[in-house]
């Protein structure tokens, strides 16, 4: 039987090499709207990561602001630029 603990312990693992590549790929994005994606699927990644690190408080407070809040008023921001990044 596995230990809970370590599949836990390797989901976490799991988290964290996801959302390095997310932000990895959100710095490479050339379409500023799915950089955003990317961005708000890493920050869901660190939410559960700080959530396996036993700190309910913090993540209470990040999941609004880095999940919702963060990717809505940069993407209404995006709204009245140009969608691409020009080079």
């Amino acid at each position: 039987m596995i230990d809970p603990q370590i599949i836990v312990l390797g989901m976490a693992a799991l988290a964290a090499l996801v959302s390095v590549i997310a932000t990895y790929l959100a710095i490479l994005e050339k379409n500023l709207v799915r950089a955003v994606v990317f961005s708000a699927i890493q920050s869901t990644l660190y939410a559960f990561l700080y959530y396996v690190l036993m700190a309910p408080d913090i993540v209470l407070v990040y999941i609004p602001v880095a999940v919702g809040l963060y990717p809505a008023v940069v993407l209404i921001l995006i709204s009245k630029t140009e969608k691409e990044e020009k080079v």
